[in-house]
């Protein structure tokens, strides 16, 4: 039985030739972007994992100096000072290709490293603290930049491995099924004809005979 109630003439078998046809094809070129994507996806989440452990050593290196410098100048002073340091952040969207498909992810510029204090009121510490959560922010959002590629990148997997799957589980199947549906009953109409065309030739010779 066919996958569709389609009548079986030569023009529809034409027609479903030609989409069984185009749904291979276009199952072809989807796995081949499914596999792209995959292997994308695995060399980001490799690079997320190097950020990760960047990010790590970048806090594990600033929490220390920053103890240091409570335990040297006192939490109020601290946050005294720090009142009056102020940076912009420029947040913009970015778009990376891959495999034909734009991914938009957000781009964080960070702005030039400043000691806005006075020297006469703070020490070397001060300078430490500010330049290592300086280097734990561009490792932050490095990595904040890096895992939202990732994940659209998981979604589009996961879209793409969908059309695949129905490509090949039913679209095509469904497809094929018609084409020997209708190549079956129009073998069997031509059957048909060719044996009345026979007995009626036998009969207009048996007439004129």
């Amino acid at each position: 039985m066919p996958a569709e109630n389609i009548a079986p003439t030569k023009s529809n078998l034409m027609r479903i030739k030609e989409r069984l046809t185009i749904a291979c094809e276009g199952y072809e070129l989807l796995e081949q972007k499914r596999e792209i994507l995959v292997m994308e996806l695995m060399r980001r989440l490799e690079k997320v994992k190097i950020l990760e452990r960047e990010l790590a050593e970048k806090t594990a290196a600033a929490y220390p100096v920053l103890k240091r410098l409570l335990v040297a100048y006192g939490r109020e002073n601290i946050e005294r000072i720090a009142q009056n340091v102020h940076y912009d952040f420029d947040l913009r969207p970015v778009k990376t290709h891959i495999a034909g498909i734009v991914m938009p992810a957000m781009e964080t510029a960070l702005p030039k490293l400043e000691l806005k204090y006075s020297p006469a009121a703070s020490g070397a510490e001060y300078d430490e603290t500010a330049l290592g959560f300086f280097d734990v922010l561009k490792a932050l959002t490095n990595l904040a930049a890096e895992r939202t590629v990732v994940w659209r990148l998981a979604r589009e997997v996961r879209r793409t491995q969908r059309r695949v799957n129905a490509l090949e589980k039913r679209v095509i199947p469904a497809a094929r099924d018609t084409k020997k549906y209708i190549e079956a009953a129009l073998e069997e109409k031509d059957r048909d004809s060719f044996f009345t065309a026979k007995l009626l030739k036998r009969k207009k010779e048996q007439a004129y005979g």
